[in-house]
């Protein structure tokens, strides 16, 4: 479940590639610059230089990413496999790196429906391509930023992937720490506004309680670059679930969240990141 590849998404793929001016890429884009510390090809020199700063501050970034993409395995899988979850809302979700959520989702029951939503266009440009559904299932890719829900989630794209009046999974993966408190909690609060009870929300988040002086060097790296990283404290991830029923074993730093879901060896390092579910009741 957890392997990666980081190329195997672009063989035999024909799409039209956005400009480079549109992709804007003489700026760093989280997105590209998490995909660089993947070890994937979907970058340019700006992310690339983010990241090997971030690399020569702390050579353990690559593994705290991958244990990033790991755990949005594990939480899917649980969702989909215990919970009984068939929807899920991915916002952020990045470039294409197998398996993607729906590919993890729907090895569970390939009926499941996914509906992706990122603001970068290459983003936009392979996922439309490539993020193609299980045939019992169905994939759907939306344009759109965190910070203006009432959007995208008004897309026709959504409504025709998704039904809103039965529970949905709202996954907000290593995105968060890219936006302040107020930036952040009241379009999480619109989106679960929006979805029904029995609802879930699977997010992860930056934190300084583990690895503080990591995750401060990592911060300043990309800030240099324009993107601010907003690190919490544990409770203040856990106030993103407020209102919601905690799923075991609450918010926990990400190496500690189910380790026994993944294909390899748990992890032993912390991971300065925490994560968990919440059910809307």
């Amino acid at each position: 479940m957890d392997d990666y590849e980081p190329e195997s998404w672009l063989i035999g793929a024909e799409f039209e590639q956005p400009t480079q001016t549109d992709l804007h890429t003489d700026r760093a884009h989280p997105a590209r610059v998490y995909d660089y510390l993947l070890g994937g090809k979907t970058n340019f020199p700006a992310d690339r230089a983010v990241g090997d700063r971030v690399l020569a501050d702390w050579p353990g970034a690559r593994a705290a990413t991958a244990a990033a993409r790991s755990v949005m395995h594990r939480m899917v899988h649980r969702l989909a496999a215990t919970h009984g979850v068939r929807q899920f809302l991915d916002v952020g979700t990045g470039i294409p790196t197998a398996p993607n959520l729906h590919e993890v989702v729907q090895r569970v029951d390939p009926a499941c429906r996914v509906v992706y939503v990122d603001n970068d266009p290459i983003v936009l440009a392979h996922s439309r391509a490539l993020l193609s559904s299980a045939p019992e299932g169905r994939t759907a890719y939306v344009e759109g930023d965190l910070r203006d829900p009432e959007k995208f989630l008004a897309d026709p794209a959504v409504a025709a992937t998704l039904d809103l009046t039965r529970p949905v999974a709202l996954t907000l993966i290593n995105l968060v720490h890219f936006l302040s408190d107020e930036a952040a909690h009241p379009p999480v609060r619109a989106l679960l506004d929006a979805l029904p009870a029995g609802s879930f929300l699977a997010l992860t988040a930056g934190t300084t309680d583990a690895a503080p002086e990591r995750i401060r060097q990592g911060s300043r790296r990309y800030a240099e670059a324009g993107m601010e990283v907003h690190a919490r404290p544990r409770d203040g991830v856990e106030r993103f679930f407020a209102g919601l029923e905690l799923d075991d074993p609450g918010v926990v730093l990400i190496n500690q969240w189910h380790p026994e879901l993944g294909d390899g060896p748990a992890p032993t390092e912390e991971t300065p990141a925490y994560g968990g579910i919440g059910r809307k009741p």
